[in-house]
Formats: C-alpha cells, structure tokens, sequence
C-alpha cells in the first residue's frame, strides 16, 4: 500500500494531473475524484492536504464513518443508493453520481430536495450480467422523468467495458448522449481507463489505485 502522506498522495496527483494532459485533456478542468473507497480517513486528508478537493465514496457506512474527515470537500457518492440510507447521507453528500431507478430518484426528491445528479448509464446495455445503469435507449426519458422531481440532472456517468475490451467506443456513445441532452458533467473512466475517458471529453475521473496503491483487503 502506498504512503498515504500528504506529500505522496500530491505526487501522485500530478501523474495523474499528466496523464490527462498526456491524453489531450486540460488538467485545470477535469476533475479527480479521489475515491477512498477501503481506506480510512487518513486518505481524505492526505487527498485534501495534497490538494484534491473532491472526495469519492462507494459504500454509504465507510462515507459516515469518514465524515468528520471530510470538512470542505466535495463529497460524490459513487456506490449503488440504498433508499434507507439516504437521509442519513444527504448532509454529508454534494453529488450522487449513480443514479439509476426512479424511486431512487424519488427518496432523493423527497430527503435531498434540488440534488446534484449524474445518472448512471449502462453503456454495454445489459451486456454483462450485474452492471447498473440505465439503458442508453431509455436515459432521455429517465433524465426528463427525474428533472420533473426538482432534482438538477448534471451530466452522465458510466463505468468502462471489462478488459481487454477497449473502453473508448463505449465513453464516445455515452458522451454523445451528454451532448445531445445539453448536460455539463460526464464522469467516465477510473485509474486503467484514465486516457480513454479523456480522449472522450470526460469532466471528471474517478481514481482510487493511481493516488493511494492498491486497496487494502477487507478484514
């Protein structure tokens, strides 16, 4: 597991600060999301120490527990949303970046009125089994379903193929659909498929392994 220090964390933010420029992106305008998924709160600080000012989490117990950690960041939860958990996380949580049923969508009007939102596409159409998301087909109709509830639809988010397929025709088709909708945000592509997610117009990076090593295993 990689130091987590201040000073490495920042080191390894500016490789991943010059892989987007390497792949064509402006360092200045796409975000990364540090995603301290496994880790403990001494990951949220060196991330904010080091300079990273949006903070990631997948599970909605690990995010509670790191709260106190995360005094001004930009917290975006990235896991599947668990309708009871909602009202607990909705102080903490600044974007829901996985949005992807309507009753989701719902609790979320309800105990998060106005939220951030990016909806969660499923670019392989239910291709492979346990993927979420919404259908590429069916994501207008959903994003004007859940504007209809008050909730600001941001932009799009999708996970990349599984390797070795090449991640890059799936993140052109969904950021094509960003366009179309008139969306800001697309949040597409993690440590191994940084480049890919660039080259597609990614806004934001979701990175966990290129700034804090390997995930430590669970106990």
């Amino acid at each position: 597991m990689a130091e987590l220090t201040a000073a490495a964390v920042g080191a390894a933010l500016e490789r991943v600060r010059s892989r987007i420029a390497d792949a064509g992106g402006d360092p200045s305008s796409v975000t990364v999301v540090a995603v301290t998924k496994g880790f403990g709160a001494e990951a949220v600080t060196a991330a904010l120490e080091a300079g990273c000012t949006d903070i990631g989490e997948n599970y909605a117990a690990e995010l509670l527990d790191k709260a106190p950690a995360t005094a001004g960041a930009r917290i975006h939860f990235l896991g599947g949303i668990q309708r009871n958990k909602i009202a607990r996380l909705a102080p903490v949580v600044h974007v829901w970046q996985s949005v992807d049923r309507l009753e989701v969508a719902e609790s979320l009007s309800r105990r998060a009125p106005g939220a951030e939102i990016l909806v969660q596409v499923d670019l392989l159409d239910g291709a492979v089994a346990g993927r979420s998301g919404v259908s590429v087909a069916d994501v207008p109709g959903f994003v004007a379903s859940i504007r209809d509830l008050g909730l600001d639809v941001r932009g799009l988010m999708a996970m990349g193929p599984p390797p070795p397929e090449n991640p890059l025709p799936g993140f052109r088709r969904v950021a094509d659909l960003r366009q179309r909708l008139g969306l800001s945000e697309l949040s597409l592509g993690m440590t191994s498929d940084l480049e890919a997610a660039v080259e597609a117009g990614s806004t934001m990076v979701r990175v966990g392994t290129a700034l804090f090593g390997p995930r430590p295993k669970a106990r």
